[in-house]
This record gives structure tokens, C-alpha cells and sequence, in this order.
């Protein structure tokens, strides 16, 4: 029989980052519990920030009967051994003497059908919700009153109905029951008599359940209140979701500070109000307008308190921020105090720090000649900010806030853009792309000297991100890095750094930054090329070739052109026409000679692949490895030459599809 069944779990204010991290999760754990239980259906979870919320239209009541079969040893070995029958009965919670056999294949085993009667589903639901709420991952937990459960906030209250009846059990120091409680302002339970009445009982308490109807209540508020000021609001993604979660019924309103606070950087205002006061700001013309919205979670007809509130508490933020800002512009820009700031033991201050990524800066400015004396000064200035009352206060404008105060300090515009971008894998101008490389350089190469190698998923200084940034920057400025040129030469910077180990963990990226065939960016790496443009280039050639519909058969080709002269020294390659006794040869050297005339890779590439057929009749009709050492030599040299050719851009024996 399938009857509705309703769980809700009630609990003090829920933090919205960790249920929100975790609510792909808790759906599916609910659904891996019911298949272990073998009650598997249908169900919908509903979240508030006081009550997690599981229900099922159509659940069934009890578990279905089933059927266990249980096998043995074989009867010829069971009957000369009487305790492989008694524990065989044990297992089944038989006598010995009501064994019985039953033939599988050729023989008989010990064989045991056991019946299983399906249990209530009331009686396994206690059980059931426990086992959820255990595998709950939130993060931290806590402890309350004299229980000794653990969740990530007290339980209050838990609601369990089966149909119009109450499960009852203790779970988590709170004893299940037929009722719940509506909007925090309402403080009367709320008895159910039947499980279906919860919604439209919640509705009357000023709870909206569904996370999506809370969601498209602030959106339909926010559209109206852009409509009526003549404002766009900007809609932060994880910003709505957090409030979606920290709201049972939300209200969008619309507030608004004094203009004299717009002298601050846009992001300073904007960072007020996102990450402390979950404000969304608001545009006019393109450009941040003294004005706000706050969601509100009252259940009310006069937000005008709410609204004046939420004001005063901008204002002082704000007032703290215009002071922070002015007493930075009055001090300017400086490294001295950097001295002080410890970056990592055995790699020194963060002064040190600036001054290794100054002498990288210097190798590539001269590499790729670029303006050294805007990268150098780029470089002095980027990490000033830390030292600012700003940033202090947030943290997250490292890089920005030395942007406002390099352009209020007349820095010219490049070497500002390239301190606000440095903590981005973007880049607006050469200077922040090379301030970009450097900083992830002396990054890498500084942890890797001292033994902070990522191992496994664990990456606690973020090396993996540095060396994607490093990659990512200089692809997009077409910055030709030849990693392994580079790692040398900033070696000598750092006491213990083995750059062939780090050159491997900056070449394991690349199997994460290509979508390709793993073996399409092993072949280009075999020819030693460490150059990022090259690698880019012959790895995106190679990899059109290899999902082309002919390259089973190309394979084939040119993988015994490799096995042929795998032992073969290339620098030793010495073909003499005037030894050439088949017209095979002659016709493939012939038209193998024609690759000279190539010297752009797709080109080179598109005709060693055009020798195919070619190559493919001289493996019909030619004997490589006769008796004549000169005869055998020479043909090695005639394969080895296209072979080397193919090294120009990849390692073909490297490839597997």
C-alpha cells in the first residue's frame, strides 16, 4: 500500500555556505538510504533556514516480502564433513536435520531458500532519518543542552507522518510528533492532521517552503523595484542562493546611502555590501548609484524600520571605509613594511619574495623584450597594498586597491592594470602578463625548493592554479615560454630546486587544460619541446589528425615507421640514392625530398600523412633488414628521415586511440 509520507526536521538558523556546499549531496543520500531499506520512490526536498524538509506523495508502508537463496559446499564434500552442514544450518538458523540439497551445474550444493517478510516502513523510519542525518556532511558540527547528538545546529523539533498518522520515536534529543512551527515570528505549534495539509498550513505562517518559489519571489520583487527607480540591479548568482537559503519569506527593498560615499572605489562599496551585509548594488546609466537592496526576511506590512536599519548599518561601514581609503592615499604606496611580513619559512619575507619575482621579471622582460623598467616597477609595486588599512579590512581587494592608489599616485596606466590583474589569470597588456608569470614562477619554483609539493587532491598553497595561470596567460598573450629555458634560469634563485621535477608537475597540467586524447599531449611532449606556443600549436594539429576518421589506418603506417628505427641513432642518418634497388624506394625518396618545402607544421604535417600509401607499398615490396649491412642501413636511413621529420611535431609511436 503507498501513502504519503512527510519528515521535517526543525532547527535552529541554518548557516547558508555550508547547507548550500552540501545540498547536491543531500538528496542523494536520502535516495541511497531508501534503495538499502528497499523502499525506494519518488520524493522532493524543500529547505528553509529552519527546517529540512523530505516528502513523498506516494511511499510505500511496508517492504516487500523477498526471497534470499542461500548456497553451500557440495554435497560430496558436506556429507564426510558434519560441521560444514552444522554451520551451514547456523547461518540459515536451521537444525542440521532440515539440510537439504539442490543441484547447480553438474552437482549438488547444501542450498537453503529463505523467506523474508518486508518490515513497516514506520518501523524503519526512525532508523532511516538517523542514518541521514548522520551522513549529513555540513562541516562543523555542534552539541547542545545535555544531548550528546551532534548536527550543525541544535534540533528542535522533528515532524514524521505516515498519512494522517505520527511516527514516534527520539532521535537527536527531540521526540517526533504531528506538529511544527511557521514563520520565527509565530511562536504556536502547528498541529497536522494529515501530512498533505503541511504546505498550505506553512503558507498561513508566513513560511514559503519552496526554495524555488522564495527565488522567484526576490527576483519578481527586485524586477519591480528596478521598474519603479529607473535602476538595474546586479544579481549575484551565489549571492541570491545564500539569501534563498538564510530566508523563509523574503522580501526585496530597496535602500539607499549618502552620494559623498561614491568617491570610493566601485569594488570597496560593492564588497560592503555583498560580503557583509548580503546587499545587492545597484546601477544607474551603467555606473553605481547611492542605492542598495536588502532582502529581508520580516513577515510585515512596514519594512520602513528594516529599511532605515539596514541604512545606518551601511552608512558606518561605509564611514569606516572612506577613512581606510583616505588614510592609504595620504601614505602611498610602499614595500619597506613588507620586510616584516613573513611569506614562507626558508623562503624569507615577502620582500624576498618581491625581490626573486624582480630578477624573473628582468629574464623575461629581456627574453621578450618588453619594457623592463614599467615590469620591474610593476613588480616593486604590486604586493603594497597589503600593507594598506584597506586591504587589512578586505582582504579580497589585494590587488585592486593598489590599482586606485598607483593611479592616484600618477603610476602610469599599464603598471596599474597590471596590479589589479595580477591575482587573475587574465591579462590587459604584456606587463601585467609577465608580472603574471613571474609572481606564479618564483610561486612555484620557491614551494617546490622547500618540499611543498601538492600530493594526491591536496594543493594547500594552490600550485596547481599558478601553474594553469602561467599557462593560460601566456597562451592568450602569445608569449613563446620555453619552460624548461626559464626553470634554468631562474634556478640559481633558490637553494634546492630540482627543475626537471617541477617541469613535470607544470606538464601535468596540460593534461587537464586540453580536452584531447592524454597521448596526443604525451607525443608532442616525447620530442622535447618545452616551448607553451609550439606545444600549443602541434598539439591542437595533432589532435584534428588523430579524431579524423582515417587515423586508425594512419596508425598503423606510421607506427611501424617508428618500430623500424627505434633503434635507430637519427643522428647518424646517411641515405645514399646510389643504393636504392627498388623503384619503391626511389619514388619514396623522391617525393619524401619535397618536405623541405615546408616549413609551416600543418603543411609538414598534411604531407607526411599524404606519404602513406607510399610508405605503405614500400613496406610491401622492400625488405628492410637484408643481410647487406650497407643495403639494410640505408633503407633504415630512408624511414629514420621521415621518422625525424614526424619529431618536428610529435612522437607518433607515443599515440594510442
Amino acid at each position: 500500500m503507498l501513502k504519503p509520507l512527510l519528515i521535517e526536521i526543525g532547527v535552529e538558523e541554518l548557516p547558508a555556505i555550508p547547507l548550500l556546499k552540501e545540498l547536491p549531496n543531500i538528496e542523494k543520500k536520502w535516495l541511497n538510504i531508501l534503495e538499502e531499506y528497499d523502499l525506494a520512490t519518488d520524493f522532493d526536498f524543500f529547505y528553509t533556514p529552519r527546517r529540512l524538509t523530505l516528502w513523498h506523495r506516494e511511499f510505500p508502508t511496508k517492504q516487500e516480502d523477498k526471497t534470499e537463496e542461500i548456497w553451500g559446499a557440495p554435497k560430496t564434500i558436506a556429507e564426510k564433513n558434519p560441521k560444514a552442514i552444522e554451520g551451514f544450518a547456523k547461518k540459515c538458523g536451521i537444525s542440521p536435520n532440515e539440510v537439504k540439497y539442490k543441484s547447480k551445474g553438474n552437482q549438488e550444493f547444501l542450498y537453503f531458500k529463505k523467506e523474508i517478510k518486508g518490515k513497516e516502513s514506520k518501523e524503519l523510519i526512525p532508523e532511516m532519518i538517523e542514518k541521514w542525518l548522520k551522513s549529513l556532511n555540513f562541516g562543523k558540527t555542534m552539541k547542545w543542552g545535555n544531548c550528546e547528538a551532534e548536527f550543525i545546529r541544535p534540533i528542535r523539533w522533528i515532524l514524521a507522518m505516515i498519512e494522517d498518522e505520527a511516527v514516534i520515536f527520539n532521535k537527536y534529543c527531540a521526540t517526533s510528533s504531528n506538529f511544527t512551527y511557521g514563520h520565527r515570528l509565530f511562536k504556536d505549534k502547528i498541529f497536522i492532521d494529515f501530512a498533505g495539509k503541511y504546505f498550505c498550513e506553512l503558507d498561513k505562517k508566513g513560511v514559503v517552503l519552496y526554495q524555488d518559489e522564495r527565488r522567484k519571489k526576490i527576483l519578481k520583487d527586485i524586477d519591480k523595484i528596478e521598474k519603479e527607480n529607473g535602476v538595474k540591479v546586479e544579481i549575484d548568482k551565489d549571492l541570491l542562493e545564500e539569501i534563498v537559503a538564510i530566508t523563509e519569506y523574503p522580501t526585496a527593498l530597496f535602500g539607499k546611502f549618502d552620494e559623498e560615499f561614491l568617491v570610493l572605489p566601485p569594488e570597496v562599496i560593492i564588497t560592503s555590501m555583498k560580503e557583509h551585509q548580503r546587499y545587492f548594488p545597484v546601477f544607474k546609466d551603467g555606473k553605481l548609484t547611492n542605492a542598495f537592496v536588502v532582502v529581508s526576511n520580516a513577515y510585515t506590512d512596514n519594512f520602513s524600520k528594516i529599511i532605515n536599519g539596514n541604512e545606518r548599518v551601511l552608512r558606518a561601514r561605509l564611514s569606516d571605509a572612506l577613512f581606510f581609503y583616505q588614510n592609504d592615499l595620504k601614505n602611498g604606496l610602499s614595500i619597506e613594511g613588507l620586510k616584516d611580513i613573513v611569506y614562507m619559512d626558508n623562503l624569507g619575507s615577502l620582500y624576498d619574495k618581491v625581490k626573486r619575482e624582480e630578477k624573473i621579471a628582468e629574464i623575461l622582460a629581456n627574453k621578450f623584450n618588453t619594457d623592463k623598467e614599467k615590469l620591474i616597477k610593476a613588480i616593486n609595486l604590486a604586493k603594497a597594498d597589503l600593507l594598506t588599512e584597506m586591504v587589512y579590512e578586505f582582504t579580497e581587494l589585494q590587488g585592486i586597491m593598489g590599482y586606485y592608489y598607483a593611479k592616484a599616485a600618477g603610476v602610469d596606466e599599464e603598471i596599474a592594470t597590471a596590479i589589479k590583474e595580477q591575482y587573475t589569470d587574465t591579462a590587459s597588456n604584456k606587463t601585467s602578463a609577465l608580472l603574471n608569470i613571474a609572481r606564479n614562477l618564483d610561486t612555484l619554483a620557491g614551494l617546490f625548493s622547500i618540499g611543498k609539493i601538492p600530493k594526491g587532491n591536496k594543493d594547500p598553497f594552490g600550485l596547481r592554479r599558478a601553474a594553469n595561470h602561467i599557462i593560460k596567460v601566456s597562451l592568450e598573450n602569445k608569449i613563446p615560454l620555453d619552460f624548461k629555458e626559464i626553470l634554468e634560469k631562474i634556478k640559481p634563485l633558490y637553494k634546492n630546486l630540482n627543475t626537471d621535477q617541477l617541469l613535470e608537475f607544470i606538464y601535468e597540467r596540460l593534461y587537464k587544460f586540453y580536452n584531447v586524447n592524454p597521448s596526443v599531449i604525451r607525443a608532442v611532449l616525447a620530442t622535447g619541446e618545452s616551448n607553451i606556443l609550439e606545444i600549443d600549436k602541434k598539439t591542437k594539429l595533432l589532435n584534428e589528425v588523430v579524431n579524423s576518421k582515417d587515423f586508425k589506418d594512419l596508425s598503423v603506417t606510421f607506427k611501424r615507421v617508428a618500430n623500424i628505427v627505434k633503434d635507430f641513432d637519427l643522428n647518424k642518418i646517411n641515405v645514399d640514392e646510389s643504393l636504392f634497388e627498388k623503384d619503391e624506394e626511389k619514388e619514396l625518396w623522391n617525393e619524401f625530398n619535397k618536405v623541405k618545402n615546408y616549413t609551416d607544421l600543418e603543411k609538414k604535417l598534411d604531407f607526411l600523412i599524404s606519404l602513406k600509401p607510399l610508405i605503405d607499398k614500400f613496406f610491401d615490396n622492400v625488405m628492410v633488414n637484408v643481410e647487406d649491412e650497407k643495403i639494410k642501413n640505408n633503407r633504415k636511413s630512408l624511414i629514420a628521415s621521415i621518422y625525424k621529420e614526424f619529431l618536428d611535431i610529435a612522437d607518433i609511436k607515443e599515440i594510442t586511440i
